[in-house]
């Protein structure tokens, strides 16, 4: 085992990649030169050359469109998004493109391309770089979702999606890259598929993702001390949803809360909602509370900023509440 910061366990997973592929490839704003906005392409470049590491200009639906291009002629590119935030400008070639081409090919071509990036709310970056695009995505078939949460399972997913021959949204959290943690050495991935619990209880289970699993965490150690007993789960898979893990957890504990760090409506916490209801609702002793951020854009102020997210005091009320039954 060995500690390592989530950027660099990112990075290690794409080289280990492209060592082992020469099929895969990286392109995106500054991923060459500079090693990525947030470094984690850096040196890469150096290392395999500006055909396997492209910068691109700033045009995210040129280089987005090449890239489906270039999985359909049988390699695996990678493509950073500077900040999540702009993909938006790659909508119609993630959706149309990346997700249906194999349907409307008829299994004529495979996708198999990674769509990566940082996003979430950071600290003070104004509200079109505070961008939160999982649920923009949700509904778009063709494509699997995944938000990294720690080192470990940033690593693990990374190489899982390289490999995979569907395209992959790759949620990654501004906020997390400088989280350290020990991580397998060696060819290790994590399902693509496949939740995590994190804690195991008996008294109410918490679905959460991507940086609400630490803020959940720092709740836990919070609830402890009142004496409440909580399963919490991360996500990992926002689409497909792993909901043999979800129905196990409820079945247990009767009871749950989604913290999520999505706006309230339309978001993925809707969709997992809506979900619960439907395959879970006799087992559920209370109705399911959903904790997400409020449907705004995101202020520039700190204060406020903090205000718009859900935060771990919030999480261990809404606990005590829904053990209690005031909920």
């Amino acid at each position: 085992m060995a500690e390592t910061l989530l950027f660099n366990a990112l990075r290690e997973a794409i080289d280990e990649e492209m060592a082992r592929d020469p099929h895969v490839c990286v392109m995106g704003e500054d991923v060459g030169h500079y090693g990525g906005s947030y470094k984690v392409t850096k040196d890469l470049y150096d290392k395999y050359g500006e055909l396997r590491v492209l910068d691109t200009p700033i045009a995210e639906n040129a280089f987005t469109g090449m890239a489906v291009g270039a999985a359909m002629t049988g390699l695996r590119p990678i493509v950073e998004g500077m900040n999540m935030g702009f993909l938006l400008l790659a909508f119609n070639q993630i959706s149309n493109n990346m997700g249906m081409l194999r349907y409307t090919s008829g299994g004529n071509y495979t996708i198999p391309a990674v769509v990566r990036g940082p996003g979430g709310v950071g600290r003070q970056l104004g509200a079109e770089h505070s961008q939160r695009l999982e649920a923009y995505f949700h509904a778009v078939p063709g494509i699997k979702i995944v938000a990294v949460s720690t080192p470990t399972n940033a690593k693990g997913l990374m190489k899982a999606a390289i490999r995979d021959n569907n395209p992959v949204l790759f949620f990654e959290h501004v906020l997390l890259y400088n989280l350290s943690e020990e991580i397998p050495q060696g060819d290790y991935i994590c399902a693509l598929d496949k939740a995590e619990i994190v804690r195991k209880g008996k008294d109410l289970t918490i679905l959460t993702y991507s940086r609400m699993r630490h803020h959940c965490i720092k709740a836990l150690q919070l609830l402890e001390a009142e004496g409440v007993d909580v399963e919490l789960i991360d996500l990992i898979s926002l689409k497909p949803f792993d909901m043999d893990t979800i129905r196990a957890s409820i079945r247990k504990t009767h009871k749950v809360v989604i913290v999520e760090e999505c706006m309230k409506t339309g978001g993925i916490g809707a969709e997992l909602m809506a979900l619960i209801t439907e395959q879970c609702f006799d087992d559920l002793d209370a109705r399911p509370v959903r904790l997400s951020s409020q449907d705004i854009p995101t202020p520039y102020n700190g204060t406020l900023e903090n205000l718009t997210i859900i935060q771990p005091h919030q999480i261990m009320e809404a606990a005590l509440a829904l053990k209690a039954g005031s909920l």
